[in-house]
Order: structure tokens, then sequence, then C-alpha cells
């Protein structure tokens, strides 16, 4: 079936998803196209993997086939996106390339950024729309999905900050952030305490 990906995200996705090959997982791509990038995940990630597309068009449903699931539904519907990871279970990873219009990539990722496993990631693709206006988006506009993950920043390191109300669940589940053209990276993972660890001989400043 047709693919359309832009040629710059095939090295992202081999940076964040590589470790995910041949192992079992949920892999949930919100947008399912013409069918074609749902195979594609198939057999990148192998036999192992669980493939689950998520889309509004009925007809979508004609490109399921064995380890390919295909859930008919509006992703700013949190009951939906819930009730498919209480189907599948909570997903390794989460990739956004649905509406791009930046109220519903808010509300996804409020949603099941919590219930990405605890090693899992979560990638939004095409986010030059986060700067297009008719998708409720531009330059330091505050619905902005970018502009939201300024602030992540913050909460990623609340810890170093005097406001604690910084130090937030995504402060706590989350290990990495990647920024590309078009392309954010969430990782989830726990990070050992902060702690200074000072080794060799001699002493500081010496």
């Amino acid at each position: 079936r047709l693919t359309n990906k832009w040629a710059s995200y095939f090295p992202i996705y081999q940076r964040h998803f590589e470790r995910f090959r041949n192992r079992p997982f949920v892999f949930i791509e919100i947008g399912c196209g013409e069918g074609g990038s749902l195979q594609m995940w198939r057999r990148y990630f192998g036999p192992f993997a669980q493939i689950v597309g998520l889309d509004v068009r009925p007809e979508c449903k004609a490109f399921e086939q064995p380890g390919i699931q295909v859930r008919i539904g509006d992703q700013g519907d949190d009951a939906f996106l819930n009730a498919v990871v209480d189907e599948f279970g909570a997903p390794g990873i989460v990739l956004d390339d649905g509406s791009h219009l930046q109220h519903h990539v808010q509300s996804t990722f409020a949603t099941l950024y919590p219930r990405v496993q605890q090693d899992g990631a979560y990638m939004v693709e095409d986010l030059h729309t986060a700067y297009w206006a008719d998708h409720g988006g531009g330059l330091h506009a505050p619905g902005s999905f970018i502009q939201r993950c300024k602030g992540l920043v913050d909460e990623i390191n609340g810890e170093w900050t005097p406001q604690k109300e910084l130090v937030t669940d995504f402060t706590r589940s989350t290990m990495s952030m990647s920024f590309y053209n078009s392309v954010v990276v969430f990782e989830k993972g726990r990070l050992p305490p902060s702690a200074s660890i000072m080794t060799g001989a001699g002493q500081p400043g010496t």
C-alpha cells in the first residue's frame, strides 16, 4: 500500500525505535493514511510487535491483516484512546501522525503519554504544522504543541527550580526530549537520583 513519509524522518525512526525490533510490544500509529505505513512498521519491527492504527475513516478497517489492527475513532476523544490502550495494553511506542491540529496533538499527548510503558517512546511528527494558523499554531502561539514543549523542557529540569510545582509526573517519568525539524521525541525511563560522583586521585581543584 501507499506510504508517504518525509525522507528526513527515517534516521529519526532508526535512532529511537531500533531497540524495539524483534521484541513483543504494542505500536500505535495515529493516522493510517493509505495503509502503507502500517505494513512498513510491521516489516520493520518484526513478527512479535502488535501494530495498531487509529483513524476516523471507517474504510481504514480494510488495512487490517495479521499483526495489524485498526480501530476507528477520533484522536480528540480521550475515552476512545483509553479504550484502545485498555484493549491492547500499554504501548511501547505512540506515533502521532494524525490530524496535526494542535488541539488534537495536545489532548492526545495528555491522554496517551502517561499510558506509554515505562521504557517507551512517544513521537509527534509533521510539527511544522505547529507554525500554521489554519492548524491552530503560529510562532509562539500558546495553543501550539511546540510552545507546550518549551514548557516541558522546564518540567524535565523541574528539580533544579525554586518552583517545586514544576516537578510533575512528566518530570519523574521522562528521560529525554529530542527535537528535530518537524519532529519531537519523548523517551520514558527512570534516571538515577541526581547526585555528584567524584572519582580519581587528588583533591578538588588540584
